[in-house]
């Protein structure tokens, strides 16, 4: 109501006046929502940011937990020479071949040299499971009395990097499980597997044993039932079927009907795993490598003995799934050192630079720098020389005088240079380095390889 002089009653005053109050709270209010929202938004960027760089950095780690669909298998058929499945009809392993590859191998080491390894079973698995000569893995017979757990094998490998891989073993000797592979034991590693199928040598109710042997061979049959089992419905990530019989009729009647029988056994064995890794191909999504060989050829006059370094005893071969092998496998013959290294890259593990220092073996697949190194020492004057496979990079060439890592522990090497890998060859002074013994490690962009130096 106005007054009559025309101004505003106090009443009506004190309600525009409230009015304004208000509508300066609300414009403070809006402006502090406004603000609050602006701060939310960028809190939420920020997390945004710092989850997709812990990501990244997580992701980047060598030793990175992430888990593929990459599965291995390696079968050892034991005592078969190359020859004789060269000539075998074999069909099943005939088709594995045809998808993939095949190739004659050696075992053996270097002969006359501190790497020569006897050309008998332990021996031969543990160079393929170490991916080292017996210079390392101290395995020289069938007793496996004081096997160099240092040296890791590939289980092992696998579980230190990634402890949620299942591993599994099928076997008819059950030394391969306990001695080789040291499951249990602390200086091993404590390494216990997922999966297992052995021990049926001992059981004589079920498996009497016969003077023609073929005990073993319905165990070989036992150990691959359970196998493709396994696969079908655990898919174990790294797993070791080895079948004996063929090495036990090798001996009995040496190159012979019989053995062609126990090859024949083989390949029908070895068609049935091989289903079973299709299957988990194809409704599991998984992708696997089979690496089948063996462990020793047989000596060229009967074919009942190995162990001797002559050229069929040294000769084995390999047989695998996988096509895209790479040009050290085309140009050279591959060892039973090189699979390990080639399980692990193709499942996408690293071992740890120690280790890798150690191997004896050079990848099958994938990109490798060089292979086949040689040393020479004359005086204070080492030369140093390999085989060229990637032109890629650089070598660098390291040494150490010491061998601490048979014992657990970490050698020192020092850096003698940095080589263009296209030279193939260096000579460094090393009066620096007085020693009677010596490791040599060429490291190139994609791989690396070593050599021992002993004075006498």
């Amino acid at each position: 109501m106005a007054t009559n002089n025309g101004q505003l009653s106090p009443v009506q005053d004190k309600i525009e006046k409230t009015d304004e109050t208000v509508i300066i709270v609300r414009r403070k209010k809006i402006k502090i929502e406004q603000w609050l929202l602006a701060l939310a938004i960028l809190i939420l960027i920020a997390t945004i940011i710092i989850l997709i760089l812990v990501v990244m950095k997580v992701s980047s780690k060598p030793n990175s937990t992430v888990i593929s669909n990459k599965k291995v298998i390696f079968i050892i058929a034991d005592g078969i020479s190359a020859n004789s499945i060269e000539n075998a009809p074999a069909p099943n392993i005939r088709k594995i071949q045809e998808a993939g590859r095949y190739k004659r191998a050696y075992v053996g080491g270097d002969i006359g040299t501190y790497s020569e390894t006897i050309t008998i079973s332990a021996p031969g698995y543990m160079n393929l499971i170490t991916g080292t000569w017996g210079n390392k893995h101290n395995v020289y017979d069938n007793d496996v009395r004081n096997a160099n757990y240092n040296y890791k094998n590939i289980f092992r490998l696998i579980k230190e990097q990634q402890s949620t891989r299942k591993i599994g073993i099928f076997s008819t000797w059950i030394v391969n499980r306990l001695r080789l592979v040291g499951e249990g034991l602390a200086n091993a590693g404590n390494l216990i597997f997922d999966y297992k199928s052995d021990g049926y040598e001992f059981d004589l109710v079920t498996y009497p044993h016969d003077s023609a042997s073929f005990y073993i061979h319905r165990i070989d049959e036992r150990v691959v039932d359970e196998t493709s089992r396994c696969i079908r419905d655990n898919g174990p990530d790294v797993s070791w079927v080895y079948l004996q019989y063929t090495d036990d009729i090798g001996h009995k009647y040496g190159d012979s009907e019989q053995m062609n029988q126990a090859i024949d056994y083989v390949d029908q064995q070895v068609g049935r795993i091989y289903e079973a890794i299709q299957y988990r191909q194809t409704y599991h999504n998984e992708e696997w490598l089979l690496i089948l060989t063996t462990d020793h050829g047989r000596d060229p006059v009967t074919g009942q003995n190995h162990g001797d370094q002559t050229e069929r005893e040294r000769t084995t071969w390999i047989v695998t799934n996988y096509h895209d092998t790479n040009r050290y496998f085309e140009e050279y013959q591959p060892a039973i050192v090189d699979i390990m290294p080639t399980m692990m890259r193709f499942m996408k593990v690293k071992a740890p630079l120690e280790s890798e220092r150690e191997f004896d073996g050079v990848p099958l697949i994938g990109q490798v720098s060089l292979a086949r190194p040689n040393v020479q020492l004359s005086g204070n004057a080492l030369t140093v020389q390999w085989k060229m496979i990637d032109n890629t990079g650089n070598i660098k060439v390291w040494l150490t005088t010491t061998n601490m890592f048979k014992n657990g522990s970490r050698d020192d090497y020092k850096l003698l240079g940095t080589v263009p890998i296209i030279n193939q060859s260096a000579v460094f002074n090393i009066s620096e380095y007085r020693s009677n013994f010596y490791k040599i490690v060429l490291e190139g962009e994609y791989n690396m390889v070593n050599k021992w130096i002993i004075r006498s």
